[in-house]
């Protein structure tokens, strides 16, 4: 591989990585308001009663958080910071650090999220490349049209009608929640059992909307290769119809679909917001969504900032393959 090429792509890494946590610092400073004011007048609210002295207590909070220094001060530490992951005290759950906040609920959001993500990709691609193989079975093509109707719904829109049908009128699943209310994480068969039962309904949302995507993309690519020039050449050649479809048509007509994965995998750290708050999901998604509604800044950066790393780094891994999948880039 020319090394001139994956200098380039490395440092294209580590400008995209610092343009992005960059953003990530200043657009939530454009929304209005204090956070730290903002959230001690909601917990003197909720508490009922008024609280003396809460421009002394607003100043104490913000001298803790770094909140009082000039905003290039701030931008400064919070690059220093960022680097070596820190990204200090949560507003909402202090004296919680956001990092320890992210990691709790991490587990949560990849085990989901990993397994949907690999599912829905292979079901959906080998779904779609047979209906475009113009010699599988026709009762394939039928599978056409719950594919486009898969892809049109929002996943949210899915969850909404799985939660009602399977939970609510069925009750074969719990309507919400991680695992049982009550009941302690441990390492055991049981617990592994009750998570596995909360995690079925997000993950089947997730499914169903992902797999129409994946095979219409991957359809309208296996059509494109179809009229090339090689794939006449290779029934020319009087290869086998499972070899021209596999080394052929498909292999070259998965690339847009590979970059899709590396993309997919790199937003799996974000969790399903919307899935995750509608089935009140322990994941980075419900957390992220807390973190917005009470401007806590930290958890947002933090979030946002592993999400801007885990896509960079897949982007990054998807172009130093490419090669390898197909040797026409090198040239």
């Amino acid at each position: 591989m020319n090394l001139k090429y994956v200098v380039q792509r490395i440092g294209l890494f580590f400008v995209v990585v610092w343009g992005a946590a960059t953003l990530n610092f200043f657009l939530p400073r454009l929304a209005p308001g204090d956070p730290v004011r903002s959230r001690l007048f909601a917990m003197m609210t909720q508490g009922g009663f008024q609280q003396s002295g809460v421009e002394e207590m607003v100043k104490a909070y913000q001298a803790k958080f770094g909140l009082d220094q000039p905003l290039w001060k701030q931008y400064l530490n919070y690059l220093w910071d960022t680097v070596h992951f820190d990204f200090g005290y949560s507003l909402s759950f202090y004296p919680n650090r956001a990092l320890d906040l992210i990691m709790r609920a991490l587990p949560w959001t990849i085990g989901l999220l990993t397994v949907t993500t690999i599912l829905s990709f292979a079901i959906g691609t080998i779904l779609g490349a047979l209906i475009a193989w113009p010699k599988s079975p026709k009762i394939l093509e039928w599978f056409l049209a719950p594919m486009l109707t898969l892809a049109a719904i929002p996943y949210y829109l899915l969850a909404l009608i799985l939660v009602y049908v399977f939970a609510f009128s069925l009750k074969w699943f719990p309507l919400s929640g991680g695992y049982q209310a009550g009941t302690l994480p441990q390492w055991s068969w049981a617990f592994a059992w009750d998570v596995i039962k909360h995690s079925i309904l997000p993950a089947l949302s997730i499914i169903l909307a992902a797999i129409g995507s994946w095979a219409i993309g991957i359809r309208a690519m296996m059509v494109t290769t179809s009229g090339e020039d090689y794939m006449t050449f290779a029934e020319a050649r009087g290869l086998k119809d499972k070899t021209i479809f596999s080394r052929y048509a498909l292999r070259n007509a998965m690339l847009p679909q590979v970059t899709a994965l590396a993309l997919s995998l790199g937003h799996v750290v974000s969790g399903a917001l919307i899935v995750e708050v509608v089935f009140t999901y322990p994941g980075v998604g419900s957390l992220l969504y807390n973190a917005i509604q009470t401007a806590d800044y930290f958890i947002i950066y933090g979030v946002v900032f592993m999400v801007i790393l885990t896509i960079a780094l897949a982007t990054l891994i998807v172009d130093l393959m490419y090669p390898l999948l197909d040797p026409r880039i090198r040239v």
